[in-house]
């Protein structure tokens, strides 16, 4: 006779559930998390107190170069406010570089053209093999390639394609001496003591190796030339600073959704409620949970419930329903028969 499985529990003010490595809960449901949480109060002063230190740097920048920042655009609904962003409230001299890891939503090419036409925004298109990259993620599907504490913020299929956004924005920048780098993360994705932060050449090696050793051995070198290389790596003082605005600016999705439909954007019909652009996102999703038992996006969406940037209530709406058959039967189906 098989045990009954064990009742999922959730935290009674966040969304954080039982499964959550590391998670506990007081006699009230609250998880560790919540309870460690400083308030809203000391949050709005970290959020000015960042917001300064990246206009002081923008006062003290060398304007020697085509552009002050490079942006990773997914064409999203986050990326395209954040380059909103970076041109209207900051005035910068803009390049947008794009990742087409093959199952961007058509859609979301359309608001990538629109939006870069609106704000008047130079776009980089980085188009890896196709091949290369659905091995990388049918690969992804079956096991496990990274630490078990990546996997607590995202899919090992998203960490995957994000480590190919993230060196070839880097390099880039280092490439075009451009002095910042420039991330649509949400306010749950990375706090606000990280918004404003110089990259440190030998922690992003570690951290690119981390990732690129595993992406190596089913890809080869034909990974290199969207990662920094070692030489690169050399010139400590071509290293820009990481900057991501949507942590110490106020965030509201749906003003967020009204500004960037002025710019042309509309949101995807092909795509799950955590993406605005990636149409493998759904199978992604629907792997991590059943392989760790939570859902990929409950660390972001349980601090942007916490922060208040989202009701429990909606965070709930987007990470308890099942994933969209549809969708993951066209992801599934698309690595499956490319």
């Amino acid at each position: 006779m098989n045990e009954k499985q064990p009742r999922l529990r959730y935290c009674s003010h966040c969304v954080l559930p039982s499964t959550f490595p590391g998670i506990t809960f007081d006699e009230n449901g609250v998880c560790n998390h919540c309870r460690h949480y400083k308030g809203d109060d000391a949050r709005a002063a970290l959020k000015k107190k960042y917001e300064t230190k990246f206009l002081k740097l923008l006062d003290e920048r060398e304007r020697n170069g085509a552009y002050d920042v490079i942006v990773a655009y997914s064409g999203g609904k986050d990326s395209s406010y954040t380059l909103d962003v970076f041109v209207n409230r900051y005035r910068l001299k803009v390049l947008a570089l794009t990742l087409d890891n093959t199952f961007v939503s058509p859609r979301a090419f359309k608001n990538i053209s629109n939006v870069c036409d609106s704000l008047g925004v130079d776009n980089l298109l980085v188009r890896p093999s196709r091949q290369m990259l659905r091995t990388i993620f049918k690969t992804a599907a079956v096991r496990e390639l990274y630490a078990a504490k990546t996997l607590e913020r995202a899919s090992t299929i998203c960490t995957s394609c994000i480590s190919f956004v993230k060196g070839s924005v880097l390099r880039t920048a280092i490439e075009k001496r451009i002095p910042f780098v420039g991330f649509g993360w949400s306010p749950g994705q990375a706090p606000v003591q990280s918004s404003v932060m110089r990259t440190n050449p030998a922690l992003m090696k570690n951290t690119q190796q981390a990732t690129m050793k595993p992406l190596y051995r089913i890809g080869g070198d034909r990974i290199l030339p969207f990662f920094v290389t070692d030489k690169q790596f050399e010139r400590k003082e071509f290293f820009p600073w990481n900057i991501h605005p949507l942590a110490f600016l106020d965030y509201d999705e749906d003003k967020i959704v009204e500004r960037i439909g002025k710019l042309g954007w509309e949101h995807p019909d092909d795509t799950d409620p955590n993406s605005s652009n990636c149409t493998l996102n759904a199978y992604a999703n629907q792997i991590h949970r059943k392989r760790y038992g939570f859902h990929p996006y409950v660390w972001e969406i349980a601090n942007m419930v916490r922060t208040g940037e989202l009701s429990r209530k909606e965070g709930m709406e987007k990470l308890t329903p099942p994933e969209n058959p549809a969708m993951v039967a066209f992801a599934r189906d698309e690595l499956l028969n490319p």
